[in-house]
């Protein structure tokens, strides 16, 4: 989905369901997209540094400066522009109460 949406600019949904969660740690992830855009050590720094090489161009044409810094921020600002999260969670029962309460971004970033 990264890869998609921040390098080669496609526009995408990750829709999830409440029903889909089975380990409370995804939702770690989901909360990360949602209030930064980014997952920390998602990529190793091989690939980041590939992704880096990839936007290269495309930073330049938009005026991007080429340090690492601004081309990551780069990627990630088309990675929040392209990427769009759909939540379709059930507000019946105590789980949607607890995990709002535990990953804030679901609620203040939808």
């Amino acid at each position: 989905m990264y890869i998609a949406s921040g390098v080669k600019g496609v526009p995408m949904v990750f829709l999830i369901t409440d029903s889909q969660i089975v380990n409370e740690q995804f939702l770690v992830y989901i909360n990360g997209i949602l209030t930064s855009g980014w997952i920390a050590d998602l990529f190793p720094k091989e690939d980041v540094d590939n992704i880096l090489g990839s936007i290269g161009n495309d930073a330049k044409a938009a005026g991007i400066p080429d340090t690492p810094e601004a081309r990551i921020n780069f990627f990630i600002s088309r990675v929040k522009r392209n990427l769009h999260v759909v939540l379709a969670f059930s507000p019946v029962g105590d789980s949607f109460r607890i995990r709002a309460r535990c990953f804030p971004g679901l609620v203040n970033c939808t």
